[in-house]
């Protein structure tokens, strides 16, 4: 719930810059005009992002009969999640990765990679696909799409402001000036970092709920590591030409600087182990106090 909680707040205030850059630009109008364009924007992407980020992968709907072991786990760990059973898809794709997408539960789809299915056993593949069923269950997927619309919509907009300038509204207008310019420059960074605060909070969700889900934290660290270290050496042009979308992956898929990693979509991959890892040693010692007191009784 607090989770939840903290996702709206940061959602309004993307709204919020939104609005604020439009009556920087354009006073009052400006900014109707702003909620209006976030309103519609978000409506379009509730409706077909699903799709357009599948199209954008090449990704195709995955054959039971080529698929065997992938199909069979999404479909047992949806079950015991309680789920409906999302679309599965496979994305040729060297780089081991996955996401999932869908505005709601009952509309999901789970897409991995042909890399990812070579480069894990089952308990780890197991792993990877609760992490995104946790995903779906929490609505996750049409969060980061919509932040990922509202921040890109930020930085645009005050692009064009700060090569176009405002209108006479603006100039009248308590952003005018230097504080206008502020206001553009610091917007879409502002919005970015809420973007990213976002995209971060809910991948430690994601990845307690598949450790939940699973049992096995262990595996998910396991696989984590794995998929860490070949995305050093492995690309993703999909994913270059398409970086909006790396929030939506269990690991960020595009190549990056060390000064990239402070605008980074996903945190970093040595705490995620280390909080599975944490779940894992507290299991075990609940269980070992579980076993004391049924000796003592």
């Amino acid at each position: 719930m607090a989770n939840l909680v903290r996702t709206g707040l940061l959602m309004a205030l993307l709204t919020a810059l939104f609005m604020a850059v439009g009556y920087g630009v354009g006073g009052g109008t400006g900014a109707s005009i702003a909620f209006a364009i976030a309103a519609a924007g978000n409506l379009v992407t509730y409706w077909v992002a699903d799709r357009a980020v599948l199209a954008a992968y090449g990704a195709r709907p995955a054959d039971p009969a080529a698929f065997p072991r992938l199909v069979a786990l999404v479909d047992l760990l949806a079950r015991k999640a309680g789920l409906k059973v999302p679309r599965v898809f496979v994305i040729e794709a060297d780089q081991p990765n996955a996401f999932a997408t869908g505005r709601d539960p009952a509309h999901a789809a789970v897409a991995v990679t042909t890399g990812l299915l070579g480069a894990l056993d089952e308990a780890e593949l197991a792993g990877v696909l609760a992490h995104e069923l946790s995903h779906i269950r929490h609505r996750d997927t049409l969060t980061m799409t919509v932040t990922a619309t509202l921040a890109g919509a930020i930085g645009m907009m005050s692009n064009l402001a700060l090569i176009f300038g405002g209108g006479d509204e603006r100039r009248s207008s308590p952003f005018a000036g230097i504080g206008g310019a502020l206001l553009l420059i610091l917007a879409p960074l502002s919005a970015t970092l809420v973007q990213l605060a976002i995209s971060r909070a809910r991948e430690y969700a994601a990845d307690a709920g598949a450790a939940a889900l699973t049992g096995q934290p262990l595996a998910l660290a396991r696989a984590l590591s794995r998929i860490g270290e070949a995305a050093r050496w492995v690309g993703n042009d999909d994913a270059e030409r398409n970086p909006a979308t790396a929030s939506l992956f269990i690991v960020n898929p595009l190549a990056g600087t060390t000064f990239d990693a402070l605008f980074a979509t996903h945190p970093p991959l040595r705490e995620r182990i280390a909080r599975l890892r944490r779940m894992a040693q507290f299991d075990a010692r609940a269980f070992s106090d579980q076993m004391e007191s049924s000796d003592r009784i």
